[in-house]
């Protein structure tokens, strides 16, 4: 009787230890859940997966910020110049950007499907699973067909971006088809459902050899590019012009330069009033659209939007927003510093290959009565091509017909043809009206070696004279130097400019005073037809006193008696603060440094331990002006795993190879908890494993890149940083995630059995052979789109890029749907 007790009580704890699904995990479940009930268990599985996939990516964050700062290393070299010192010390990058895309940057994107793949095999005695290969096939589907459809669609109507790297985009394309092909090779066709040893070590080896004919592409190894003025005649490759021609009016010593900072600071303190720490968000800004921005950088951006972390873009209030595009309409200094080649920050000539076509200016003003507005067109970049383009006028607050004549009209650049002036007539009328815009829009015929610079769309604005206007100050302040001799206080005269007004000033003292610090009085400022700024002089004493280090003294100025029928505007009295000299210097000194401190504040990295915990515990990494009740959601649910992951030694350390590897080591962990989960959840719903793998899964693990591609491709001018690096990813998945498990397999199973390594084909190869199918056909598309139309691989006219984003996401939908029949075997697989 006892032992049949003994028995009885053995089999129920066998029982609970062997319940539903409790066999499908290498980890968990960590308790026993045989008295859960299979709907809670769902219900639970599925949070905690998508709470994962949240640290997962909170991770992939942290290893993207150490692949930033061990792949933007530099180093200084010295070359030859024209200039009277004869040579200049420049920095050039020490990694390639081909070789970082598809090394670094694809293996911290794509991390989670690799190593889920490895953890896989290697975590079921070397045997074959099915989550890893399908989520990595799944994950290629997403990634090619939504990715890019997703960008395709985001580019503003009759707008489009071009791959700039065509050949290195060919030979990724080739491959990210080529590597899913592979497979049916192997697993059907040499060795039916077994790989042998040299079958997996080929397939690891496309991986090297994949990036080595990528670079020698990248850098033109195989062809004799022409030879233009810059830094090509001294060697460097792509990547090392990059950096040399487009950013060195940034940087110095690797900080930006205080001399650009001081000059965008003047530029927006001439049009616009705003504070110290207004100026500095502005400024900060625009420097940082105008930096160099990797994959990794989109990466991370995304995801800390998503989660509610340290944005790596200023976040503007929506008044300051008006500001800064206000700014960039009048194509603001950052644009006209970055002359150091061709005059503009964006060189897309491909080494002279092409001609580029831009504005000289992004904004132009008029008088109406002038009936006449000369618009500039210049050529750089290649100079020995005809180049045919349209010009075409786009209404504003300003009516073709009325206000001005359209345009609509083909222009041709002739051989050696560097400049373009273009009339545009302004039809003159006697009816006041307030000042009015328009645009002048250009575009690139068909089949031409060239390409559009930054300025292709110019905004001209008539300003009216057919009233006299309205005077006033163009700010409510002035601050100016002890010793600049005559402070020119700005007056002007907006919405009108008809005939000749005067206006009176006069300055009535403060702190200083008339005949002391300044030579004040009254007078009259006169403005003739037509004239629409003038300037009030008041000379400025220098007493010279270096005693009187606190000096800080102002006067005002006050407007009176407008003539003619002018009136007088709002801003018709100002404040001038007259400082000396080391005064000024700290106010600009501080201008500099609240600049510096909001740059800084947009790095990727974080320098101390305690950086990264303080930006982990606040929401939106401290700024929490600029915080959204999604921010502050999204903080609350992954606030354990920005904590927690902020205990990674921060990329300071090491060259950030030590925040690489211990990220690396963490990522293990969590791809088997998410492989767990996924298993289980999938058991409990009773989806085969492949099907939880191309959905759940591959979206879980994809959806930040999604994100991160959709803004590359929304900031970017080129689509390389968008669309081109989904198919170095794709292939990169292959060669790493299947190539290396595969190669431990097959060689364990050989010292072990003597055997090969037995991976069943069936459902893999279907699916692989579905994704290759529209694979091809995605990749017909784009380079339909780049050579035929609308010569771009994102955006165009309205209709076509929304019938492109239709057909590709329609084929993953297919995908999806067919590859999940077969699974369930409703529908036959050829293989």
């Amino acid at each position: 009787m006892a032992d049949d007790e003994n028995a009885t009580c053995y089999t129920i704890e066998q029982v609970k230890d062997d319940y539903l699904c409790s066999n499908e995990g290498l980890w968990l479940p960590w308790v026993s859940e045989f008295t859960w009930s299979v709907e809670v268990r769902i219900i639970l599985y599925l949070i905690a997966l998508l709470w994962c996939f949240m640290g997962v990516s909170i991770l992939a964050d942290v290893f993207m910020c150490s692949i930033e700062k061990i792949t933007s290393k530099t180093r200084k070299i010295t070359i030859a110049t024209t200039d009277k010192a004869g040579t200049e010390e420049v920095e050039i990058r020490v990694w390639n950007d081909t070789v970082a895309n598809l090394t670094l940057m694809a293996l911290g994107s794509s991390a989670p499907e690799i190593l889920l793949s490895i953890i896989e095999i290697v975590g079921n005695n070397f045997e074959a699973g099915e989550l890893g290969p399908s989520t990595i096939v799944g994950s290629a589907a997403f990634n090619l067909l939504v990715i890019t459809a997703v960008c395709v669609i985001v580019i503003d109507s009759n707008e489009v971006r071009v791959i700039k790297s065509v050949k290195v985009f060919f030979i990724t394309g080739f491959s990210c088809v080529f590597a899913y092909i592979w497979l049916i090779i192997v697993l059907v066709l040499i060795t039916p459902n077994y790989i042998d040893i040299w079958e997996a070590v080929v397939t690891l080896l496309f991986f090297p050899i994949l990036v080595l004919i990528a670079y020698v592409a990248d850098k033109n190894f195989c062809s004799q590019p022409k030879k233009i003025r810059g830094s090509m005649e001294l060697g460097f490759d792509d990547t090392q012009t990059k950096l040399l021609d487009k950013y060195k009016h940034l940087w110095k010593g690797g900080k930006v330069d205080k001399t650009v900072i001081t000059q965008i600071l003047k530029e927006i303190g001439k049009s616009h009033h705003l504070s110290d720490e207004d100026k500095a968000k502005l400024a900060a800004a625009r420097i940082s659209e105008e930096q160099r921005k990797s994959r990794s950088w989109y990466r991370v951006n995304a995801s800390r939007k998503l989660f509610g972390g340290k944005s790596l873009e200023p976040r503007l209030n929506p008044q300051l927003s008006v500001v800064y595009d206000d700014m960039k309409a009048k194509d603001s200094v950052v644009g006209e510093q970055a002359s150091a080649y061709h005059g503009s920050l964006v060189d897309l000539s491909e080494r002279g290959r092409l001609a580029v076509l831009e504005f000289t200016a992004s904004s132009v003003a008029v008088l109406e009565r002038e009936q006449k507005c000369k618009v500039g067109i210049r050529r750089y970049g290649r100079k020995d091509n005809s180049v045919a383009f349209r010009l075409e006028t786009i209404d504003g607050s300003a009516t073709a017909g009325e206000d001005y004549n359209p345009v609509k009209q083909t222009l041709v650049f002739q051989p050696d043809q560097t400049y373009i002036e273009y009339v545009v007539e302004i039809i003159d009328d006697n009816v006041y009206e307030p000042d009015e815009t328009f645009f002048l829009k250009m575009a690139l015929e068909p089949e031409q070696e060239a390409i559009l610079g930054k300025k292709s769309i110019n905004m001209i604005t008539i300003i009216n004279d057919d009233e006299p206007g309205t005077v006033e100050f163009a700010h409510p302040s002035f601050v100016f130097k002890e010793s600049v001799g005559k402070a020119m206080v700005t007056v002007n005269r907006a919405n009108g400019a008809d005939g000749r007004i005067q206006v009176s000033w006069r300055s009535e003292d403060m702190t200083a005073k008339n005949g002391r610090d300044y030579e004040g009085g009254e007078g009259v400022l006169v403005f003739e037809h037509g004239e629409i700024a003038k300037a009030i002089e008041i000379p400025i004493y220098d007493d010279q006193d270096s005693s009187d280090t606190e000096k800080d003294e102002h006067f005002k100025l006050i407007l009176s008696d407008a003539t003619d029928g002018a009136q007088l505007g709002s801003k018709v009295k100002t404040i001038v603060t007259i400082v000396n000299d080391e005064d000024y210097q700290g106010i600009v000194s501080r201008l500099v440094n609240l600049t510096s401190l909001n740059i800084d504040a947009l790095k990727v990295d974080s320098a101390t331990y305690a950086q990264q915990l303080e930006n982990a515990v606040n929401v939106n990494g401290g700024d929490l002006e600029s915080a959204t009740a999604f921010d502050y959601i999204m903080h609350f649910l992954t606030f354990f795993w920005k904590v927690f992951f902020a205990l990674v030694p921060p990329v300071h350390f090491c060259g950030g190879w030590l925040t690489f590897v211990c990220a690396l080591m963490v990522m293990i962990l969590m791809t088997i908890i998410v492989g767990d989960l996924a298993s289980i959840f999938g058991c409990l719903c009773t989806l085969e494993k492949p099907i939880t793998a191309i959905t759940f899964v591959a979206l879980g693990t994809s959806l930040p890149d999604l994100f991160a591609s959709k803004q590359a491709a929304q900031m970017e001018a080129t689509a390389d940083n968008s669309v081109g690096n989904v198919t170095g990813s794709n292939s990169v998945n292959v060669f790493l995630g299947l190539g290396l498990p595969w190669t431990l397999a097959a060689i364990y199973h050989y010292a072990v059995s003597g055997k090969a390594f037995y991976f069943p084909a069936g459902t893999l190869s279907f699916s692989v052979m579905l994704y290759s199918i529209f694979a091809v056909v995605c990749l017909g598309i784009l380079i339909f789109r780049h050579y035929v139309f609308p010569k771009g691989e994102l955006g165009g006219a309205s209709w076509f890029k929304w019938l492109t984003f239709a057909v590709m996401v329609s084929m993953w939908l297919l995908y999806v749907i067919i590859s999940s029949l077969q699974v369930v075997e409703l529908v036959k697989s050829p293989f």
